[in-house]
């Protein structure tokens, strides 16, 4: 019972280490307010949370709209490409907003491909094709919906394969159109799996940064960084940063109501599960558009005019700076995800070796920052690590007799933390599902035989979780390679990598610059989307 108790108090160290930054952004709010803040109250909080606002709600409706139809027709109806888009609906989770933001904005410019094409099509010389401009709040919503609504796609499709087939084949038999046994049947049924979806829809919307930045939208996150890098005033940016941690457990108190106790399945209906049935006439064709249609735009159309770009930079692009970029962000990744596997594996070990109040508290409050922006991390993070550096600073100074100067601030120590606590919960779900299918008889049998649970890990659970393992690991990886604001804001001097290289240049106006570094960014997303993919068709069998 000794060796049980460390793994728990080990455990509990994780937890308190990792929720420190949460906590600290929470305590700014009983420091007296600056001025800025007074500033910010009374000229653009309005337009922060009003933006904010429109844009959660927006992106979360429509892609709500765009995953369930989608899901609702790739498991209920037989029609050409069916099985093909059935995997393809998923492919958007690899490019990131801001990344399609850049693509979608080329792609519709008056030098882009298409306007490049129609002018070619057009009747003569002064066929002219009307621009679009990629920007505003309409724009924010389409392109974030498109690029999110694989999370609703990907539960609704679970729900809609588990549902009972007796309900619709009874709706069928009293007359129930295909859509009407969707409104009244299903999608009362998928409920909870949709609300799950929807509810990580409207956390990534809300965290993000780099597409509201690139389009203009004012929201809450963008503001963070304006009043941290443009005002100077930590403070204000986390008073701005605890409105997005009220948001955030708003909209998780909103997920869990919606949800109720309802399951994620027709229940017993799993042995009976839903039949395609084969769409007739025209009407197929309609059924293979409307499943296209989103892969197009959300995948095709960004990767489309990355490739466009590509292949006139790609050639001054990709030379040694490239190559050092790529290293330091594989580099960060690699680091990132030993050390958030390794933290998430002793939450989840210690719950498997006593599944109490203690440990499961300790695994849901390490779970906190995935739920939380980017921003909101990253300026959590830096009252502890300056705490410390006082700390360490003092110490060494009065040893040594010359202050030391920041010891963690500004380096790549203070940027893995930031990444731990925003990405531990990647890492421990994976562990966490792998270690529950393992049966409880092994440990039973190894506390039998006198083995202490680090043998028991080290030599019987360890080498039946590799598949979890590189599932977390991979996970960690790739979100680490993606992530934006907290790189921004925390990235020691003169250290990029290929998320912040095409932001920046993009910023400046040189997307075709960009799109080589876009491009390698969507390569390395695509295995961990093709394997969430894989994961979810096996979980259901």
């Amino acid at each position: 019972m000794r060796h049980w108790g460390r793994w728990t108090a080990a455990a509990l160290v994780v937890a308190v280490v990792v929720s420190t930054p949460l906590l600290a952004v929470a305590a700014r709010l009983l420091a007296p307010a600056g001025e800025t803040w007074a500033h910010l109250v009374a000229t653009v909080l309005p337009d922060y949370l009003r933006g904010t606002v429109v844009l959660v709600l927006g992106t979360t409706l429509l892609a709500i709209l765009i995953g369930t139809f989608t899901a609702w027709l790739v498991s209920t109806a037989e029609f050409p490409g069916r099985a093909f888009l059935d995997r393809a609906l998923v492919l958007p989770l690899a490019v990131p907003a801001f990344l399609a933001a850049h693509g979608w904005s080329g792609m519709l410019d008056a030098t882009g491909p298409m306007q490049r094409l129609v002018r070619a099509l057009g009747p003569g010389d002064d066929a002219r094709f009307v621009q679009v401009t990629v920007a505003g709040p309409a724009a924010a919503v389409g392109i974030l919906a498109l690029a999110l609504y694989p999370y609703v796609f990907l539960t609704a499709r679970t729900a809609f394969r588990d549902e009972n087939r007796t309900f619709l084949e009874a709706a069928r038999t009293l007359g129930q159109a295909p859509l009407a046994a969707l409104r009244r049947i299903a999608l009362p049924l998928a409920r909870p799996a949709v609300a799950a979806g929807a509810a990580l829809v409207a956390m990534e919307a809300l965290a993000d940064y780099g597409a509201s930045r690139y389009l203009g939208v004012s929201t809450l996150t963008t503001g963070v960084f304006r009043a941290w890098f443009g005002f100077g005033d930590i403070d204000a940016a986390a008073r701005l940063s605890a409105l997005l941690m009220g948001a955030v457990l708003v909209l998780l108190l909103l997920e869990r109501a919606l949800r109720g106790r309802r399951r994620w399945s027709g229940g017993e209906a799993v042995a009976r599960p839903i039949a395609r049935r084969q769409i007739e006439g025209g009407g197929r064709w309609l059924a293979t558009l409307a499943c296209a249609l989103p892969v197009l735009l959300g995948f095709g159309v960004p990767v489309a005019q990355f490739l466009w770009w590509s292949a006139s930079t790609a050639a001054g692009e990709l030379d040694g700076a490239f190559l050092r970029l790529a290293l330091t962000a594989i580099g960060l990744a690699a680091a990132a995800a030993l050390i958030a596997v390794g933290a998430g594996l002793v939450i989840a070990w210690a719950v498997r070796l006593a599944r109490s109040a203690v440990t499961l508290g300790a695994a849901r409050v390490a779970g906190l920052g995935y739920a939380m922006p980017g921003a909101v991390v990253a300026v959590g993070v830096l009252a502890p690590v300056s705490l410390l550096d006082r700390g360490l600073g003092n110490i060494v100074g009065a040893i040594t007799g010359t202050p030391p100067g920041l010891l963690l601030g500004g380096t790549v120590a203070a940027l893995l933390f930031a990444y731990l606590v925003r990405f531990l919960a990647v890492a421990h779900l994976p562990l966490e599902a792998g270690l529950a299918a393992l049966p409880a008889s092994m440990d039973d049998a190894a506390r039998t035989l006198g083995a202490t649970p680090r043998r028991l890990l080290r030599r019987v659970i360890l080498p039946l979780l590799a598949g979890p393992l590189g599932a977390a690991l991979l996970f960690v990886f790739v979100d680490v390679m993606k992530e934006l604001p907290i790189t921004l804001a925390l990235r020691p001097f003169n250290v990029d990598t290929l998320a912040t290289q095409a932001f920046q240049l993009a910023i400046d106006e040189r997307p075709a610059q960009a799109a080589p570094y876009a491009l390698a960014i969507v390569l390395v997303g695509l295995a961990p989307v093709l394997l969430l993919d894989r994961l979810a068709r096996r979980a259901r069998g």
